[in-house]
């Protein structure tokens, strides 16, 4: 026990997690994974290995200084990953990445990018407005947000060829801004 026996790669797909899988049991009796990554890139795989009945050990990545020192190398890593288990250094708990928690994350992680959508619609709106003929930016001087971009839909047209041609670029803008800003999202 805790000494190199093989250096394999294996591709990130279920094929590829079960190859794994087999690999390990031609080694011998697998008592403890340690991986890097299990709550993003190694997330999958590390759930697919507890499913499996393995126990997994989140291993923090190397000091940067030792990673300079000695370079980026999956094998290396590996094998400092199962240094870590071995000598106690590592005893991280991955984290599950399902259930109540992991769904209100998403919910987090969509509503931070419709937020930031709506911003970036809002943003584009308001610089094409500067540069639009006056009789334009006066319909919308002095309305709130919401005021003054509801009257900018799809089918939204300028009072003048004038407008229209400086406000080409609105009516694609809106029609992301719209249902943005139906959902009251700040």
């Amino acid at each position: 026990m805790g000494r190199h026996l093989a250096t394999e790669s294996f591709e990130t797909t279920p094929d590829g997690y079960w190859r794994l899988l087999e690999w390990f049991a031609s080694h011998g009796e697998i008592i403890t994974v340690g991986m890097e990554g299990t709550g993003s890139y190694g997330a999958e795989l590390s759930r697919f290995l507890r499913g499996n009945g393995l126990t997994v050990i989140e291993v923090d990545r190397p000091d940067r200084k030792a990673r300079r020192a000695n370079g980026k190398s999956d094998p290396v890593d590996a094998y400092a990953a199962a240094t870590a288990v071995l000598s106690g250094r590592a005893d991280g708990t991955p984290k599950t990445r399902d259930g109540v928690v992991e769904s209100i994350r998403v919910l987090r992680v969509a509503r931070n990018s419709a937020v930031k959508a709506r911003t970036q619609a809002i943003n584009q709106i308001r610089a094409l407005m500067i540069s639009a003929p006056s009789e334009v930016r006066d319909r919308f001087r002095g309305l709130s947000t919401k005021d003054a971009w509801s009257p900018l839909t799809p089918e939204f047209s300028a009072p003048t060829a004038r407008s229209a041609a400086s406000l080409s670029e609105c009516p694609p803008c809106a029609a992301v801004l719209s249902p943005l800003l139906a959902g009251e999202l700040s």
